[in-house]
């Protein structure tokens, strides 16, 4: 014990105790002596001094992609302490499933109420803004729910957005309502001819305004309905002003809409406004309006549905990868964020089109029938619509010897079909 007491580098064995004359003490060792006295012990560490615990969420590695260990919920008491608690298994499954949704095979005769919840945080972890996984995730939704994804799209003078996801936007189904407004698409363009198709046979208000339209454009948008009565057949409003290569030729392929309720021709390269108005009247019923109609105003324009802040997610994409980034202040990003929705209204208005409008009168017609707070008075559709019948009691009069003296005309009526129609039906 002597060797143990002078030894200078020993291992410590811990505390030592002594039974004296039925007393325990503890002895403690030291260099100068054995000093027995009864103190108290020191604190057991189980863990030597230094170390430290790091609670680790969220950390991003530089050679590997971010992983997501969000399961917890974090809140504060109001002692001010932080506290956190475990997310449930249904959050867990789908937030996993969001991030992996472009992986999945249909999403047909799942639940409507899952799957908005689903699309709702696909969306925050901005999957559809994504090139090519988006469009897959999309288009399973929109082939299980139609409607509910958009009922209503409203791009207004947001042909980037158009250019670039076209694709996404012509997965789309089971729109009601489509406002294309001053986007300069042209008789060529691809959404245009997309129009004309099956998905989109659901479309009742088509704003095309200012879109550099012209009559072969109007041809190739109503042939499906003038020869195979599919398409835009069920359109009932039709915006077609600021396009002045229309002439009163494309207004003649317009009679085949039948349900047209609405119709705005104004800033249109019109000849004989008489003789346009007179056969809009006589063949589809509808009136021209000295009053402007609320319906072409574009105030009840926007979009509608699960997806409508991804239009926006869209659009605020584009925009950056078409400006350069800047290092903004603290007084722009303020700007930015309390001036947000002032701009994007100021960009969505069409400043060359509205100058063409006041230019040249409005031509927008209604149809005569329908009870429309906004339209002319009870009187004036009284006289309008005898006026109508005497006319067409005199050209019905007038077409009766004609057709007494060629009776294979009426046959031939419903036969005439152009070269130019064969080719567009055979690129159907």
């Amino acid at each position: 014990m002597a060797y143990y007491l002078k030894s200078e580098n020993h291992l410590d064995p811990g505390p030592i105790y002594v039974r004296e004359n039925g007393q325990l003490h503890m002895v403690n060792l030291a260099l100068d002596g054995v000093r027995s006295s009864l103190q108290k012990s020191k604190p057991f560490r189980l863990f030597p001094k230094g170390f430290s615990v790091e609670l680790c969420m969220n950390r991003e590695d530089d050679t590997a992609q971010k992983e997501k260990t969000d399961h917890f919920i974090f809140t504060y008491t109001r002692e001010g302490n932080l506290r956190y608690s475990a997310k449930s298994l249904f959050s867990l499954v789908l937030g996993f499933i969001s991030d992996n949704v472009d992986h999945i095979d249909s999403l047909i005769g799942f639940p409507e109420q899952i799957a908005e919840k689903l699309f709702s945080a696909a969306e925050a972890r901005q999957k559809f803004t994504q090139p090519g996984a988006g469009l897959r995730a999309l288009q399973k939704f929109t082939e299980a729910y139609g409607s509910l994804v958009l009922c209503s799209l409203c791009l207004r003078n947001r042909y980037l957005v158009i250019s670039e996801k076209l694709e996404e936007i012509k997965s789309f189904r089971e729109l009601t309502r489509l406002d294309l407004s001053c986007c300069k698409l042209g008789d060529e363009h691809e959404l245009l001819e997309h129009l004309t198709n099956e998905a989109l046979s659901s479309v009742t208000q088509l704003h095309l305004k200012d879109n550099c339209l012209s009559d072969a454009g109007v041809r190739k948008m109503t042939a499906p309905v003038r020869v195979m009565k599919r398409g835009l057949e069920n359109l009932t409003l039709l915006d077609l002003s600021c396009n002045p290569e229309i002439t009163d030729a494309g207004i003649g392929y317009l009679l085949s809409f039948r349900k047209l309720n609405c119709l705005d021709i104004s800033g249109t390269g019109l000849k004989d406004i008489k003789a346009v108005k007179h056969k809009l009247q006589t063949h589809i019923g509808l009136v021209h309006s000295k009053v402007p109609l609320k319906e072409f105003d574009h105030s009840n324009c926007k979009t509608e549905g699960w997806a409508d802040q991804i239009v926006l997610q869209w659009e605020r994409v584009t925009v950056e990868s078409m400006q350069p980034r800047k290092n903004m202040d603290l007084q722009k990003t303020a700007l930015n964020f309390y001036q947000t929705r002032a701009p994007m209204e100021a960009s969505r208005k069409c400043p060359l089109a509205d100058t063409h409008m006041n230019s040249s009168g409005k031509l927008q017609f209604y149809r005569e029938k329908a009870s429309d707070c906004h339209g002319p008075s009870l009187k004036h559709e009284a006289a309008l619509s005898q006026e109508t019948k005497k006319s067409k009691k005199r050209t019905f009069e007038e077409s009766e010897p004609k057709q007494n003296n060629s009776p294979q005309s009426s046959k031939q009526k419903y036969v005439c079909l152009t070269v130019e129609d064969w080719d567009l039906l055979n690129s159907y």
